[in-house]
């Protein structure tokens, strides 16, 4: 019996919601007790670049790119739960980060 904290991360929100969905299905069905899904701030990365980069310097165009996050707590987890989570198929475009918290 441990506590579990699975980071997720994303640039697709709907993408990102499916997975914490699957995520929490399998853990609700071993009979874990979890906290969340909490959604984290998101992150929101802005790049300028010069449309051309000799000539006129107020032509600009702006980019950015959105990192979406949710954090899962498992509270006590079971041999079971974890078989569970290593045997489910995510989307490859989520990032997982699993840390394993002493009580």
């Amino acid at each position: 019996m441990e506590k579990i904290r699975l980071k997720l991360k994303a640039y697709d929100h709907r993408v990102l919601d499916r997975s914490v969905a699957s995520i929490v299905e399998a853990v609700r069905r071993t009979g874990a007790e979890l906290i969340g899904p909490v959604p984290m701030p998101t992150k929101i990365k802005k790049y300028t670049v010069l449309k051309s980069p000799h000539v006129n310097k107020d032509a600009r165009e702006q980019f950015e790119i959105r990192v979406h996050a949710r954090m899962i707590d498992i509270v006590s987890a079971t041999p079971d739960t974890i078989d569970s989570l290593m045997k489910l198929d995510l989307a490859p475009e989520v990032d997982v980060e699993i840390r394993s918290m002493d009580k």
